[in-house]
């Protein structure tokens, strides 16, 4: 993936703010790529334009040479949920549904059998470590283990982009440690890893680092 001279202002008028401006980046595949900065960097801004939740105001992201910037609404929604999964920062589980059905929730909307759904969520439960808590709901977990629940749900869909915005900013220092682990592990499947963080731990572990100030990509 490659987002080029991508540039994206919020507000009207005169008052527009500038949240990217002439970023260029590539995303490698089976590569954990951190997006790193203060907040208001723009680092979440390049995430959602990269991802296409976004459109940048000028600039164009390639996934495998098509533009992602030229699709609507509806067909970013159909490439997000064929070929990308998310990691937020408080994990947004459901809470009525356990951890091997939350797991499963990318899968059953691509209209999975339920055989390979099943034999997908035990792969990536069993990957994060947590097989043992798949009957288990949210609110038995701890926050490191929410997180893991998460991360098995966007590795269940085997996406060939993962994002994760700011995945250990709720975690205590042990636990940031365990899933900055983990997500780098969950490059080795082959899928490209990018981590938006203001965490300086996690942009240590990077393969590609991308530095952020004032919505521009610094040296």
């Amino acid at each position: 993936m490659v987002g080029t001279a991508l540039a994206k202002a919020y507000g009207r008028g005169s008052g527009r703010v500038p949240a990217l401006v002439d970023v260029t980046v590539e995303i490698p595949p089976a590569a954990l790529t951190v997006v790193a900065g203060p907040s208001g960097s723009g680092k979440t801004t390049l995430l959602h334009c990269l991802s296409g939740i976004a459109t940048p105001d000028s600039g164009t992201v390639l996934l495998d040479g098509a533009d992602v910037t030229g699709l609507d609404d509806d067909a970013r929604t159909a490439l997000r949920r064929s070929r990308m999964a998310f990691v937020f920062q408080r994990g947004n589980l459901a809470p009525t549904l356990t951890v091997a059905e939350n797991a499963s929730v990318g899968l059953v909307l691509r209209g999975t059998s339920r055989d390979e759904t099943r034999t997908a969520v035990d792969a990536a439960l069993e990957r994060v470590g947590i097989a043992d808590r798949a009957g288990s709901y949210p609110d038995e977990l701890s926050g490191g283990q929410l997180q893991r629940a998460a991360l098995a749900r966007a590795l269940a869909c085997r996406p060939d982009v993962l994002w994760a915005d700011e995945p250990t900013g709720a975690l205590d220092r042990a636990a940031a440690a365990e899933l900055t682990e983990l997500l780098a592990d969950a490059a080795t499947t082959g899928c490209a890893v990018v981590v938006v963080t203001h965490d300086p731990a996690v942009a240590e572990r990077a393969d590609v680092l991308v530095r952020m100030e004032d919505g521009r990509r610094i040296p």
